[in-house]
């Protein structure tokens, strides 16, 4: 498979697991709102299949693509943005992970957070987001 191709995948599951670490949050922000246990109940499946459904299989496919490509193109390993990338991908898997330790605080009624919290923590994705377009695209310098 080209460069190209795999790139192209790249940047597919890239964006399915941002939709999905952009919703599940949000998610979250319904859940702590849930007043009847119907509705709470009805948020423990729909986290629970989007994280296990679309968010882990979107993150390894894009990570493994990642890998892939640079195994194809070691060069970019020498240059400073690439660097920063890899270390805000690290965030995103962090983030990604203790999404998964809400879901399963709510999934057994331990949740601690209100749902101000969980709409500030919905954002930091999106600064990660756009930090990850403007090196791939600008590939500044370092």
């Amino acid at each position: 498979m080209t460069a190209l191709w795999l790139k192209a995948f790249h940047i597919i599951s890239v964006v399915t697991w941002f939709a999905a670490l952009f919703y599940l949050p949000r998610l979250f922000v319904y859940h702590a709102m849930a007043e009847d246990e119907i509705s709470r109940e009805r948020f423990k499946v729909m986290e629970r299949k989007l994280y296990r459904g679309i968010m882990n299989p979107s993150a390894v496919v894009a990570i493994g693509l990642g890998v892939a490509i640079l195994v194809v193109q070691p060069f970019w390993l020498l240059q400073g943005w690439l660097h920063i990338k890899l270390a805000l991908v690290a965030l995103l898997v962090v983030y990604h992970w203790y999404c998964g330790r809400l879901l399963r605080a709510f999934a057994q009624d331990r949740n601690q957070h209100g749902h101000v919290w969980y709409r500030w923590f919905n954002e930091m994705p999106v600064l990660v987001l756009i930090a990850v377009v403007l090196l791939v695209v600008l590939k500044p310098s370092f």
